[in-house]
């Protein structure tokens, strides 16, 4: 619901304050005083386009604020959170600002965001309906979603359940498409994947095994220099000829120190740490030994291990940059091969789904054609009746729900796209299914039905989209009505017919209505007056909400045209009486 709306420096308009409520608010003045600027300013805050010449005169900009209550909307919180808004205390402010340049600036919840994005968060919230605007209800999508919420829950099931068939036979075809186009694409794929494999599975390598046969080829191409390190290495620990050498020297010393460890208790000791030294040289000198006798040239080894390299920098260069690359690429080729050798099994799989899924769709296509005509029938009486209470009684609505058949697609597998076949038929579909729905009107007796936009002036539409939202009050998601000017060529009876179908939507809605009619402004929970007032050289406009002698007063004005008129005054008073009963928040 909208709570309040604040207009600064638009059209006559200088600073005012309209603060709404539920139910049922009209907005009356005299001819001029600017009651079109509150449908103005609510246009603006639903992203219409702007206009420079809006702007007061000698303003720099125009501003219009509007404040609405989310408590109830969980989808508005979520569209204002998605453009970066915030949500206080339930509540969310809604800015249009319009300079006097022609520059347009819009804010939600406080952050700037484009009128685009404006206009995606309030137009869900308000339905416009006036003779210069464009009516959600003329829209063909809009008449369509209009009877699909009229039919209730049995319709919603159906469309949920053709939706859904219809997702995935996009997806479906969409799959089969794509397997089929690359089929020649796919048995290269597969080749270079057999041949990969096949180099990988001859190789056979090893985790770690290029580290170990790096290491195992330096030793073997250095096998004479290492030899030859060894044998000098175990000379100098441990000489066979005799030669001085690091156990007999180091023997000799240890010999000197034992010779006097009886005068000197640290000589001793210093004796037994060469005692550890040389048990240490003499394990030493044998490993050194070994190895001197494991180092072997082997041409023949070296080259096997060269090659066995030259064959793992071969993967490598192609698969991966290591061994372990290499091993992880023939795991997924291996999976990936598996997938491209069930190509043909898995088209056949993919068109014996499709088949499936089109059967589904024709059948529950024929269902939901069944129920939408059954509710087109239902919503066009309930209207027409609601009609010929709103001086048109002779105006008949007719809701066509019809399909847009075209030719047999040529014989076998049935393209993506290709019309779907329902009772013998080839039916044009989409995501809503294959009906088309077009509500028309006959104004007259004997006039052909014709499109709503074609078949009404502008004040018997208005009429209409009054009888449309009453009969779809329901079911409608849109929380607030703006009606401009909906009683235009109506007067007597009809005129409260009108007042008390507006307060009837209220009961489900908030309604906000310009009107200049007193039998329509009588029904209204809240009456607010434009009254324009001038200084001599600029005219200015407030918004004034009335209490019930104000109301009183008002309503005389727009039944006589004379202020202060005691017949007008109790006729107003009748009128208010007999609206009562009828009013939203009686």
């Amino acid at each position: 619901m909208i709570e309040e709306i604040r207009i600064s420096s638009l059209g006559v308009i200088d600073a005012s304050t309209l603060e709404l409520g539920p139910g049922l608010t009209v907005i009356t003045g005299e001819t001029g005083a600017g009651k079109t600027m509150i449908v103005t300013a609510l246009g603006l805050l639903l992203g219409g386009r702007s206009d420079s010449g809006a702007v007061r005169l000698g303003a720099r900009s125009a501003r219009v604020e509007g404040v609405v209550a989310a408590a109830d909307l969980p989808g508005l919180v979520a569209a204002v959170e998605e453009v970066g808004g915030e949500v206080e205390d339930q509540r969310v402010v809604l800015a249009r600002n319009v300079s006097a340049e022609g520059r347009s600036r819009a804010f939600v919840g406080g952050a700037g965001v484009p009128v685009s994005g404006l206009a995606a968060v309030a137009e869900p919230l308000v339905a416009v309906h006036g003779q210069s605007d464009q009516h959600r209800l003329l829209q063909a999508r809009a008449q369509r979603g209009a009877l699909d919420r009229f039919g209730g829950a049995p319709l919603a099931d159906l469309l949920a359940r053709w939706t859904g068939l219809f997702d995935r036979l996009r997806e479906v075809e969409g799959e089969l498409d794509d397997v089929v186009a690359h089929a020649r694409e796919r048995v290269r794929e597969a080749d270079l994947l057999r041949f990969g494999l096949g180099e990988v599975e001859a190789v056979a390598p090893e985790p770690g095994e290029e580290e170990q046969l790096a290491a195992e080829e330096t030793r073997l191409g250095f096998a004479d220099t290492l030899r030859t390190a060894a044998e000098q290495a175990r000379e100098a620990l441990s000489s066979e000829d005799g030669a001085p050498d690091a156990l007999a020297t180091t023997s000799a010393a240890r010999t000197a120190l034992e010779a006097v460890r009886e005068h000197d208790a640290e000589a001793g000791a210093l004796a037994d740490r060469l005692a550890e030294v040389i048990y240490l040289l003499s394990d030493v000198a044998a490993d050194v030994a070994g190895y001197a006798s494991r180092i072997d040239v082997d041409p023949a080894r070296l080259a096997g291990v060269s090659e066995r390299r030259a064959a793992l920098t071969a993967l490598t260069r192609k698969y991966g940059d290591t061994v372990e690359e290499v091993l992880a690429w023939a795991e997924q080729s291996a999976a990936r091969l598996l997938e491209l050798d069930g190509t043909d099994e898995r088209i056949e799989q993919l068109r014996a789904e499709q088949v499936r899924l089109r059967e589904e769709l024709s059948a529950t296509a024929e269902q939901l054609t069944a129920a939408r005509s059954e509710a087109a029938e239902r919503l066009a009486t309930e209207v027409t009746a609601e009609l010929g209470l709103l001086a048109m009684p002779h105006a008949r609505l007719t809701i066509a729900v019809h399909q847009h058949e075209t030719g047999a697609p040529a014989e076998g597998e049935l393209p993506t796209g290709a019309p779907l076949r329902v009772g013998g038929r080839w039916l044009r579909y989409a995501r809503s299914g294959v009906d088309e729905v077009e509500m028309l009107l006959a104004a007259n007796t004997g006039s052909e039905p014709r499109p709503l936009h074609k078949g009404a002036s502008g004040g018997e539409l208005s009429r209409v989209m009054l009888a449309l939202e009453v009969a779809l009050a329901g079911t409608s998601p849109v929380p607030t009505f703006v009606f401009d000017e909906v009683d235009a060529g109506v007067g007597g009876a009809a005129a409260v017919e009108v007042g008390r179908r507006l307060a009837q939507l209220a009961r489900s809605a908030q309604v906000l209505v310009v009107t200049h009619l007193p039998q329509v402004a009588a029904y209204a929970d809240r009456h607010v007056v434009v009254r324009k007032s001038s200084d001599g050289s600029v005219t200015s406009s407030g918004l004034t909400l009335l209490d019930d002698d104000a109301r009183e007063v008002e309503l005389s004005r727009m039944m006589a045209g004379l202020a202060g008129s005691d017949t007008a005054v109790a006729h107003a008073r009748e009128l208010l009486e007999v609206a009562q009963p009828a009013r939203a928040l009686a």
